[in-house]
C-alpha cells in the first residue's frame, strides 16, 4: 500500500447511509424463562450501545457448530490486515527513499526505488486479494448462519403468524431477515477490519512521525516541543471528529426517517401487487394511485431532508479533506528550507501525518456506515427479541391463554373460551368430545368457528379453558383457500411433503377423484397457481392433498364453499368413502351437509360484551364492559 489510503476506503462513502434501515427501539417483552442454548442468539436488552449490539450478533456465531473454521478465518483476516499495515509502513519509507534519490539526482537510486515499488505493489495485490476473499467468506458465512437461525426461529411454532398479533418492533420480518442481516454482517466485518487497520496504523505511524518530524521551539518562548507534528495530528483529527459528529447527527436522523418512508412506500406497492385482482375488479386503481402518490411524497420529503443533512457533512468533509495533504507540508516547510530536513524526510513526514490523521479520523469517516450497521443490527435483534418474548408470554404464569395439550384418543374441549387478540371474548363454556372416526359438522358464528379452527392448529392462544388433541394420528388442516408454493403443480399438490414421496399413479388417482383429470397434463408446469386456477379448482386441489396424505384427523374450514350444492355433497361422499377411518371436523355454513355427518356442533357468539384480558379489562376491573 503506497498511496497513503486505508484499505477499502473506496467503499466507505457517506452515500452508503442512504441504505440504512430505520432505527427501532427494542421492545421490552416478557423475560426469558430459560437460558438460550449454546450457539443460539441471546435476547437483547434495550438501549444497547453499537458495539454491544454487534457483539450480541457475533458472539453466538463465534461459538457455532463450525466455530473452528470461523476462528481460523478470523485469525487469517487479522494477519492479512497486519500485512496491509506493514506494506503501508514500507510504502512510507519508500516515499522517503524515492524523494531523497530525486533530490540527489541519482539515476541509480531512482531505478532501485522503481524495483522496490514493483515489489511492494506485487505484495499489495496478493495480500489485498487474499484479504478480500477471506473477508467476504466471513461476511457470507456469518450472514448464512444468522439467516438460518432467525428464519428457523421465525418459521417454527407458527411465530411468523403469531407475531402479527403482538406488539413490538418486528414489522417487515422478511426484510429484516433478507436485507438487515446482510447489512449488519457485511458492515460489521468491514468496520472491524478498518478499525483494526486504523489502530495498528495509529501506533506505527505515530512512532514514525515522532522520529522524522524533529522538534521546534515555540515562538516567543524557550519551550522545546519534540515530535511536534504528532500532537498536531491528534489536534487536527480531534477537531475534525467533533465537528464531523456534530454535522453527522442530522444525517442519521434524516436517514432513519427516509428509510421508514421507503419501507412504507414499498409495502403499499406490494399490497397492490398481492391484491391486484380485487383492485381491478372494484376499479380501485384511482384510490391506490393516490395512496401511492401520498406515500411517495413522504419519500421525497425525507430525501430532501437527507440532502440538507448531507450538505452540512459534505461541506465540512470537503474542507477537512482538502487541507489534510497540504497542512503537514506547510508546517514542516520551515525545517526543509532551513536545511534541517531533507526532501525525503519532508515527504515521509507529510505522508505519516496523513496516515496518522486518517486513522484518528476513523469515527467521522465511518459515521454513515456505523449508523447503517447499527440500525440494521437493532432491527435484527428487535425481531429476535420479540420472538423470544412471544414464547415467554406464552409460558408466563397467570396469562389468560388457551391451554393446548395432547393426550388420549379423543379431541376434547373443556370449558373452552375463545377470545380476540384484543381480549374481547367470542365464546365461552364450550364443551365437546370428538371420538376417533367421527364426522362432525361445525357451524354457527364465523368469527367463533374461525378462531376454533386456528386454535386447533395451535395458532390461536387467546382465550381460556383446555383444548386437548389426541396424541396419536396425523392431522391435516384444509382452509378455505389452500396455499400453493412456488413450483410445479405436482409440488403444489403434494405440499407440505415432496413430490418424490408419491407415485405417479397416486397423484393421477387423487386428481381424478376430485374431478381435476384435465390438469394431469400440467403436473410438471410451473405457474402462479393461486392466480391461474379458479377458487373451486384450488379447493379441489386442497382435497386432493387430503387423498394423498391420508390423515387420521382432517380439519376443514369452508373448504368447499365454491362448490354448487350437488357438487359439494358429491365431493364429501367421495372423501368419506376414500378416508373411511379419518375423523373429520368440517366447518361449514351449508345446512344440507348435516346429513353426511354424524352430528352438528353449533357455536354461538357471546351476546354480551366481555373482556378476558387487555386494557379494557384493567379499566373495568371485573372484566365486564
Amino acid at each position: 500500500m503506497v498511496d497513503g489510503r486505508k484499505p477499502d476506503d473506496s467503499a466507505k462513502h457517506l452515500e452508503n447511509t442512504r441504505h440504512a434501515q430505520p432505527r427501532t427501539m427494542l421492545h421490552g417483552g416478557a423475560p426469558m424463562t430459560a437460558a438460550p442454548a449454546e450457539g443460539q442468539l441471546s435476547p437483547p436488552r434495550t438501549r444497547l450501545r453499537f458495539l454491544r449490539q454487534v457483539l450480541r450478533l457475533a458472539g453466538p456465531y463465534w461459538r457455532c457448530a463450525h466455530c473452528a473454521k470461523v476462528r481460523w478465518a478470523t485469525l487469517l483476516l487479522l494477519l492479512l490486515t497486519i500485512g496491509q499495515v506493514g506494506l503501508s509502513v514500507w510504502g512510507n519509507y519508500w516515499h522517503r527513499a524515492l524523494y531523497d534519490a530525486l533530490e540527489q539526482r541519482s539515476v541509480r537510486g531512482v531505478l532501485v526505488q522503481v524495483a522496490v515499488f514493483a515489489l511492494i505493489v506485487s505484495l499489495s495485490i496478493v495480500v489485498t486479494g487474499a484479504h478480500l476473499m477471506v473477508k467476504r467468506w466471513l461476511q457470507v458465512d456469518w450472514r448464512a448462519w444468522l439467516t438460518e437461525q432467525l428464519t428457523t426461529s421465525w418459521l417454527d411454532e407458527a411465530r411468523h403468524y403469531r407475531l402479527r398479533f403482538t406488539g413490538g418492533e418486528h414489522d417487515n420480518p422478511d426484510q429484516r431477515i433478507a436485507e438487515d442481516i446482510r447489512i449488519a454482517t457485511e458492515s460489521a466485518i468491514a468496520l472491524a477490519h478498518s478499525l483494526t487497520f486504523s489502530l495498528l496504523t495509529l501506533g506505527l505511524f505515530a512512532d514514525i512521525l515522532w522520529s522524522v518530524s524533529g522538534s521546534i521551539d515555540l515562538p516567543g518562548t524557550t519551550m522545546h516541543i519534540p515530535g511536534y507534528m504528532v500532537p498536531l495530528a491528534f489536534l487536527y483529527a480531534g477537531l475534525g471528529s467533533v465537528f464531523g459528529w456534530m454535522c453527522g447527527k442530522p444525517l442519521v436522523r434524516a436517514t432513519n426517517r427516509l428509510q421508514n418512508a421507503e419501507a412504507t412506500y414499498r409495502f403499499g406497492l406490494s399490497r397492490v401487487r398481492e391484491h391486484a385482482e380485487a383492485i381491478a375488479l372494484m376499479r380501485g386503481e384511482g384510490l391506490e394511485r393516490q395512496g401511492a402518490a401520498r406515500r411517495f411524497l413522504q419519500v421525497v420529503r425525507g430525501w430532501h431532508k437527507q440532502s440538507m443533512a448531507y450538505l452540512g457533512l459534505i461541506t465540512f468533509g470537503t474542507g477537512y479533506g482538502s487541507l489534510l495533504p497540504v497542512l503537514p507540508i506547510l508546517v514542516a516547510a520551515p525545517q526543509y528550507i532551513a536545511g534541517t530536513m531533507t526532501l525525503g524526510l519532508l515527504m515521509q513526514a507529510a505522508q505519516a501525518f496523513q496516515q496518522l490523521t486518517s486513522s484518528l479520523s476513523w469515527p467521522v469517516d465511518n459515521i454513515g456506515e456505523i449508523a447503517r450497521c447499527r440500525a440494521s443490527a437493532e432491527r435484527v435483534l428487535s425481531l429476535h427479541e420479540d420472538m423470544q418474548s412471544l414464547d415467554g408470554a406464552a409460558q408466563a404464569p397467570g396469562e389468560a391463554r388457551l391451554g393446548l395439550s395432547r393426550g388420549g384418543a379423543v379431541l376434547a374441549m373443556t370449558e373452552l373460551c375463545l377470545a380476540e387478540p384484543s381480549g374481547r371474548v367470542l365464546a365461552e363454556g364450550v364443551d365437546a368430545r370428538i371420538a376417533r372416526g367421527e364426522r362432525v359438522l361445525v357451524t354457527g358464528d364465523p368469527a367463533v368457528t374461525g378462531a376454533l379452527f386456528k386454535a386447533l392448529g395451535g395458532l390461536w392462544p387467546w382465550g381460556g379453558g383446555e383444548l386437548r388433541l389426541p396424541d396419536e394420528g396425523s392431522m391435516l388442516f384444509v382452509p378455505q383457500r389452500p396455499f400453493f408454493p412456488e413450483g410445479t403443480l405436482r409440488e403444489a399438490l403434494c405440499y407440505p411433503r415432496t413430490a418424490a414421496e408419491f407415485p405417479e399413479t397416486a397423484v393421477l388417482d387423487a386428481l381424478e377423484k376430485v374431478g381435476l383429470s384435465r390438469l394431469a397434463q400440467r403436473l410438471d408446469e410451473t405457474d402462479a397457481w393461486e392466480q391461474a386456477l379458479p377458487q373451486r379448482a384450488q379447493q379441489q386441489l386442497g382435497l386432493a392433498r387430503a387423498l394423498l396424505l391420508r390423515p387420521d384427523w382432517l380439519f376443514l374450514e369452508e373448504a368447499t364453499d365454491a362448490f354448487d350444492p350437488e357438487g359439494e355433497q358429491g365431493i364429501f361422499e367421495m372423501l368419506f368413502r376414500e378416508l373411511p377411518g379419518a375423523t373429520v371436523l368440517n366447518i361449514s355454513f351449508h345446512p344440507d351437509l348435516a346429513r353426511l355427518h354424524h352430528r352438528t356442533l353449533t357455536l354461538h357468539r357471546l351476546a354480551e360484551t366481555k373482556v378476558l384480558f387487555g386494557e379494557r379489562r384493567a379499566e373495568n376491573g371485573n372484566g365486564a364492559a
